[in-house]
């Protein structure tokens, strides 16, 4: 009975991997030392893919389900070892499983900073960081050019390769769109996007298939934060003139809470002169100089007689404008005027006689119409 069981504990019956794990990509069935018996249980859950192995060489692909193995479902195995049809004894073969799962968060950032041109800027050492996740889509890929014979592998096993290819994949990425360094902010979910499809095919060449990549920062240089902070403030500002006079205002509080008021501050009697000064100019509001009405010279004094005043500012003469007469109608007008307020007729290059109205010549003396001596 001891021989029986002994003999049954070196043949494989049931071929199954539980993964209690979030990051183990690839685990290897322990088969050292035993044999798997032919018609032996192999299940391969959702998530999962197995290989298995025939003497270093990749042979049967398993997708999710339940099988039992036999010379049909080994076509790959069968035919590298010769077996007959119906051939139903033990073999050694290893057995991987592939977990084909979304693994999520994992984490990329820039471990140095990326030096990038700029339009506005010139040159900018720019920081990113964000999330991305993958998963397997190609097992026999996979464990060619990453996990080997590893019996256990890991995200850990790969992270450290995605991270230098998607820092490599960004930078030339954002060298190409050239988008200005104040608009990065707004083209996140764009240059996201355009990052997923340019490292796509690099992830395929690990058996990999990038599922999501997103941005989550773009960090300037402090020095680029701080110029842009002032002209954030500036903006907040608005009226300089105010600002100052906060200014000023903020530094009297400060300068008169010191021991000994104004003098306690270090002001000394001359400081205090200028420090006045200042002050005065700061709070002077520049007063908006109005114009002058306009007006006429007064003939007596020459003072500047407001238009519609009656007598003069300067020497209180009756403001007594110098009249003319229209060419046309021979109403007594303004001298500067231009038109006549009663015919509207222009003054300026035209004349007419004043008993018929007829249009004379600038040289004429007589009316040519009724004889009426001009002027």
């Amino acid at each position: 009975m001891g021989i029986l069981n002994f003999v049954k504990g070196q043949f494989i019956e049931v071929i199954e991997w539980v993964d209690d794990t979030k990051d183990t990509m690839v685990y290897r069935f322990p088969v050292q030392g035993k044999e798997i018996k032919m018609g032996a249980k192999l299940t391969v859950r959702e998530s999962q893919m197995a290989v298995f192995i025939n003497e270093g060489k990749a042979a049967d692909v398993f997708s999710p389900g339940l099988y039992t193995l036999s010379t049909e479902n080994l076509p790959i195995i069968t035919k590298l070892k010769s077996w007959p049809y119906g051939f139903n004894s033990p073999f050694k073969a290893e057995v991987y499983f592939f977990n084909t799962k979304q693994f999520t968060d994992q984490k990329w950032g820039t471990e140095n900073p990326v030096m990038l041109r700029d339009a506005e800027f010139g040159m900018l050492r720019l920081r990113a960081f964000g999330i991305y996740s993958f998963r397997v889509i190609d097992p026999l890929k996979y464990l060619q050019q990453v996990s080997g014979t590893a019996g256990l592998s890991d995200t850990q096993d790969i992270s450290g390769q995605l991270k230098r290819l998607i820092v490599s994949g960004l930078t030339d990425l954002l060298g190409e769109l050239k988008i200005p360094a104040l608009d990065l902010a707004a083209n996140y979910d764009e240059v996201s996007e355009k990052t997923k499809e340019k490292l796509s095919a690099k992830f395929e060449e690990f058996g990999l298939s990038l599922v999501s990549f997103y941005v989550e920062n773009i960090s300037l240089p402090q020095e680029v934060e701080a110029v842009l902070d002032k002209r954030t403030e500036m903006g907040l500002l608005g009226n300089l003139q105010q600002y100052a006079q906060f200014q000023a205002a903020d530094s009297i509080k400060d300068a008169a809470q010191n021991p000994g008021g104004l003098a306690g501050a270090g002001v000394g009697l001359g400081a205090g002169a200028v420090m006045g000064s200042v002050f005065s100019q700061t709070f002077a509001q520049p007063q908006q100089q109005s114009p002058l009405p306009q007006g006429t010279p007064c003939s007596a004094c020459g003072t500047q007689i407001p238009s519609g005043s009656k007598f003069c500012p300067g020497c209180g003469k009756a403001n007594v404008l110098p009249t003319s007469k229209c060419v046309k109608c021979g109403a007594p007008i303004d001298a500067n005027a231009k038109f006549c307020p009663e015919c509207g007729v222009a003054q300026v290059n035209e004349s007419f006689c004043n008993n018929c109205g007829a249009k004379l010549a600038s040289n004429a003396k007589f009316c040519p119409e009724c004889g009426n001596k001009v002027g």
